[in-house]
């Protein structure tokens, strides 16, 4: 029978997983801890909505259900040529026909980044923002600064969604506390029109959300660096915060630099169609550690991750079976989204015939617990899998 590794336990890595396993192959993922955790349900996490554990699923219960081998221990290095992993633990894996990459990506990181929180970083973050608003919020004031940055590099390694969602969230939550008049809340991105992917529309929708939640924006000045009290610009202007959250852009995974394998100048790797590696026939990339095809308005997303991995599994299935056939993701590619606002949602669609945003007060913010719900048990297996998700 043959065997394939898969490198990640994120939406790309825990997907291959499962579908491989429905295609009867023998599969082994190794992740960097023991759970997988689901970030678009997280940014409940700063207002005290969720938990940690809420929005996480053991792995080990995934790999019982779904028949795979778990490894947790971070990989430190992937040789490509040999096809070698070597883990933190200083263990190596090479008896493995093949590889599917799904690492994720690292972040670009700016002059005192340790000043800030990300709700796309550490889950441990998400715990820490929610600690640090509710200091402040017993304080009875304070200053609130979130955003997110660019790739000059890549667009498609952008995530502006969650920045926005954190942030209306955080200014419901306050309105509930009966204490947004003592706050001040401030946007920031260093592009001119950030969230522009989402089309000109929805542009124009946020900027009256911003103006009915009485959000300040400061955009299209690039960010010089953090400081403890708020955030200095290129321009010499500055904005106070006593809690920032920033999300930086993605960059290729450092562990990659010297795998052999061809990157792209944002060091991600660099794929076909079908998620196949020029060169290295045994080997595939998915999710946020591919470079991500498509036209400029391409991000990259959970749900094209997925796309990904089902194709990989159904890919290699093929393969094993001497089949030509194959299945590729640009026919998938689309921005996707329910931008949870707290007390309602957006709906976020963008594709080349262009974008639309939806407004859908309060069912869309059950709807997107909804969906999480969905997400923890489709992949336990507990309900159905609905096609297309």
């Amino acid at each position: 029978m043959s065997k394939v590794l898969v490198l990640g336990g994120g939406f790309a890595g825990v997907e291959a997983a499962i579908y491989l396993r429905k295609q009867e192959i023998e599969v082994t993922l190794v992740s960097d801890r023991d759970y997988f955790y689901i970030y678009p349900t997280s940014i409940w996490i700063p207002t005290g909505e969720a938990t940690r554990e809420d929005v996480s699923v053991p792995l080990d219960k995934l790999a019982m259900k779904h028949g795979f081998q778990l490894i947790v221990d971070p990989v430190t290095a992937f040789d490509a040529k040999t096809k070698v992993t070597t883990l933190q633990s200083g263990r190596t894996l090479s008896d493995f026909d093949y590889v599917v990459i799904a690492l994720g990506q690292d972040k670009i990181q700016h002059e005192g980044m340790e000043h800030t929180l990300s709700i796309c970083g550490k889950p441990e973050e998400a715990t820490a923002l929610y600690e640090k608003l509710d200091a402040l919020i017993r304080k009875d004031h304070g200053k609130i600064a979130m955003g997110f940055g660019g790739n000059a590099k890549d667009s498609s390694a952008v995530r502006g969604g969650p920045a926005f969602e954190v942030l209306f969230n955080v200014h419901n939550y306050l309105k509930k506390k009966g204490v947004r008049d003592n706050f001040e809340l401030t946007f920031f991105a260093p592009m001119a029109k950030p969230g522009q992917k989402m089309g000109e529309k929805a542009l124009v929708m946020m900027d009256k959300m911003f103006k009915m939640s009485d959000i300040k924006t400061h955009i299209g000045v690039k960010i010089s660096q953090f400081e403890a009290d708020g955030i200095v610009f290129e321009d010499g202007s500055k904005i106070d915060s006593d809690l920032t959250m920033f999300i930086s852009a993605g960059t290729g995974h450092g562990i990659l630099k010297a795998s052999g394998l061809p990157l792209s100048d944002a060091g991600f790797v660099v794929t076909n169609a079908y998620n196949e590696i020029e060169g290295y026939e045994d080997i595939y990339a998915i999710g946020d550690t591919a470079s991500l095809m498509g036209p400029e308005w391409r991000a990259k997303q959970g749900h094209v991750a997925e796309v990904m991995a089902k194709n990989v599994a159904y890919n290699i299935a093929m393969r094993i079976q001497k089949i030509d056939s194959k299945e590729s993701y640009l026919g998938h590619l689309n921005i996707l989204c329910v931008m949870d606002t707290g007390n309602g949602a957006a709906f976020v669609y963008r594709d080349d015939k262009g974008g639309k945003m939806i407004p859908m007060p309060i069912v869309g913010h059950w709807m997107k617990k909804g969906w999480g719900w969905y997400c923890r048990n489709s992949k336990l297996g507990r309900i159905p899998r609905i096609p297309g998700m």
